[in-house]
């Protein structure tokens, strides 16, 4: 298994963790047993797309369609990789 995201990873949110949206906070959140991580818009949107079935390639594909943006595959490998060191997600 390798241990950075590519661009076939196939990230999902990793065990004890739950992803939703807090109102309250106007964000989403990582919830998990001792806590809560308060997310900002763009950890949130990435995270969202962590189903385990899309890919990096399909996650960053959908994220450029859906904000009319390019160039977010580093972006968004660099969050990975340190979202998977926090436990975040995992592949």
């Amino acid at each position: 298994m390798s241990t950075a995201a590519n661009a076939d990873t196939c990230p999902v949110i990793g065990r004890g963790f739950r992803l939703q949206w807090e109102a309250a906070q106007d964000c989403h959140v990582l919830l998990y047993p001792e806590g809560m991580v308060k997310l900002n818009q763009s950890a949130g949107e990435i995270l969202k797309r962590c189903d385990g079935t899309r890919d990096v390639a399909g996650i960053v594909a959908d994220l450029e369609r859906t904000f009319a943006a390019s160039g977010l595959e580093k972006d968004v490998l660099a969050f990975l990789d340190m979202a998977r060191g926090q436990k975040w997600v995992q592949w």
